[in-house]
């Protein structure tokens, strides 16, 4: 039997949760569908331990629910995992859990949205599990910038003796203690996870490919406040300039200068500046090796491009994400908010709305605080609508 609301959102992480909680405080029917078996499984299951919010508290909190005034300026995970519960239970948000959308289109007979999920709860084989159906006016993509683990395909990986793992199955460096560790990906998680390992007391290395900017948490939050007074390339320039002169040269160990400012990076490739919390302290000491980018592995040897290699006895991949929202969402392309990466396109005036009531949150690589403008602005479309 088929199952109506007024609106369908996908994805139960933090965005999804905004985007319930929007909705929820306007008194608008909706239905929340999550593939895990609990909400923000990305904040609850595959987050490292010494995890923080790089962002001050503020601009992290979600619709109608400030993160409390004597918690931390940068909360640390365990603490944010506390404030999305409490959002959960305060709008009474009662996700479908264990239900992974296999397609979603819009039928212009009825003009409606038909969803088909898949029950992926333990006991029920993917092939054998039941295929709901659901139908609603509205759809609401919010299945985060951080949705399925990438591990690159590195010739004779299959070949490793050691351990390997995505970065969202590390917890901390504790075993592996006086081991050899190479962490692959210069990303925020990346950085930060070789900093854990080489606290931890690992032999530890770090490949950086591109061309890396960092800042420190007050950077950015200096950078957000000139935006009021100044001009982007300003205050992108003064921000290049308090990097350069805070770290140095970075290209000394091994880390290709920038060309392209922070805030220019993200927007054109979607490369987050490096929030710097120990880490090129540690690079620049020598505690942290930097290596270029994989060639080919050979057992326990990690071949590189500039024809070294290196012995290993583990290997983090710290190398992101890719998101299958285009593989079921069945609209036309033109109709389409998402491009092939599953992000919003820059071509997008309204970044959160699309055509026959779908909608999008936290796709835009705005963060928190884009999420949180984005369900607002949803949550209030609907409702006009309505």
């Amino acid at each position: 039997m088929k199952k109506e609301a007024e609106v369908i959102v996908v994805g139960g992480g933090p965005s999804g949760i905004a985007a319930a909680g929007a909705l929820s405080s306007l008194s608008i029917p909706f239905i929340l569908l999550e593939r895990a078996d609990c909400f923000a499984p990305l904040w609850q299951r595959h987050a490292y331990d010494r995890l923080h919010i790089h962002l001050p508290k503020h601009t992290c909190q979600l619709p109608h629910m400030p993160i409390p005034d004597d918690w931390p300026k940068y909360p640390p995970k365990s603490l944010f995992v506390q404030y999305l519960q409490r959002y959960v239970s305060h709008f009474r948000i009662n996700p479908v859990y264990n239900r992974s959308v296999e397609s979603a289109h819009y039928d212009d007979a009825s003009g409606r949205w038909h969803v088909a999920a898949r029950d992926v709860s333990a006991g029920c084989g993917s092939e054998g599990a039941a295929v709901e159906e659901y139908s609603a006016r509205f759809l609401v993509v919010a299945t985060g910038e951080s949705c399925n683990a990438f591990v690159p395909e590195v010739e004779g990986r299959g070949s490793f003796g050691g351990k390997a793992m995505h970065s969202t199955e590390y917890k901390n460096g504790k075993e592996f203690a006086k081991k050899k560790v190479l962490v692959v990906g210069s990303g925020n998680s990346g950085m930060e996870i070789a900093l854990d390992l080489a606290d931890h007391g690992a032999i530890t290395s770090i490949v950086v490919r591109s061309p890396v900017n960092f800042v420190t948490r007050e950077m950015l939050n200096w950078a957000v406040a000139l935006l009021k007074y100044l001009r982007f390339p300003w205050v992108e320039r003064l921000t290049m300039m308090a990097s350069r002169l805070w770290f140095g040269d970075m290209s000394k160990f091994g880390i290709p200068k920038p060309e392209e400012g922070p805030f220019t990076m993200k927007m054109k490739y979607g490369k987050y500046p490096l929030v710097d919390v120990g880490t090129c302290k540690k690079i620049r000491s020598g505690e942290i090796q930097v290596l270029p980018a994989v060639k080919c592995i050979k057992g326990n040897e990690v071949v590189f491009e500039d024809g070294r290699s290196h012995s290993f006895d583990a290997i983090v991949f710290a190398t992101g994400f890719k998101r299958p929202t285009k593989q079921w969402l069945k609209v036309k392309e033109e109709d389409c908010l998402l491009n092939d990466d599953g992000i919003v396109k820059p071509s997008c005036p309204n970044k959160w709305k699309g055509k026959n009531g779908l909608y999008c949150v936290g796709l835009s690589r705005r963060g928190f605080l884009g999420a949180t403008l984005d369900a607002q602005g949803v949550a209030n479309d609907i409702k006009g609508l309505l």
